[in-house]
């Protein structure tokens, strides 16, 4: 984690107002409430908002979940977001990646024995991250292994991610209990 402190609080069930209430009861259903959420509840205008994108790129995207997982463990790591690393690990390993898979996500595209499509990936990856756009020689490569949509899900998940990655360190969102730390 980069602040030990939070800098905006993640309010605790008492000190949700109604909207705050209407925001999280979702989440409250679920049977858990994640700091970064708790967090969002002091701007719930802001939080509905980028929900419904989340929600797509979390859940609608037209990326496979192993390829999506990759490039968020990916971005997640290179913006140094402790808080995202952690909450991936656990989802990546709930869709069946291996640790070693996870891992390769830290070493990036340069490590060893990776499979085509995760090399591409992880490349695509830094490459937004680094010039906030893929090379030609990426996105050809990419394009064959996934369909137009598919790349446009992968650019919107790396920058979904990489907002999240930002909102997280500068809020200083604290882990939740369980997560996952960098040594996977």
């Amino acid at each position: 984690m980069r602040l030990n402190e939070p800098r905006i609080k993640a309010l605790t069930e008492d000190e949700w107002d109604e909207e705050a209430r209407a925001l999280l009861k979702p989440f409250v259903e679920q049977g858990r409430v994640f700091n970064i959420f708790r967090t969002l509840a002091n701007h719930p205008d802001l939080a509905r908002r980028w929900l419904v994108f989340g929600n797509h790129i979390l859940g609608k995207s037209t990326l496979a979940v192993r390829e999506r997982e990759l490039v968020i463990l990916r971005i997640g790591f290179l913006c140094q977001s402790g808080y995202e690393w952690g909450q991936h690990v656990l989802i990546a390993r709930a869709a069946g990646m291996t640790d070693e898979e996870i891992r390769s996500c830290r070493t990036g595209p340069e490590t060893p024995g990776l499979p085509d499509l995760d090399r591409l990936l992880l490349k695509a990856t830094d490459e937004l991250h680094e010039d906030a756009h893929i090379t030609d020689d990426t996105w050809e490569a990419l394009s064959g292994h996934l369909n137009q949509q598919q790349m446009m899900d992968l650019v919107f998940t790396v920058g979904q991610y990489n907002l999240v990655s930002m909102a997280l360190n500068s809020f200083g969102v604290q882990p939740d209990e369980g997560l996952p730390g960098w040594d996977v």
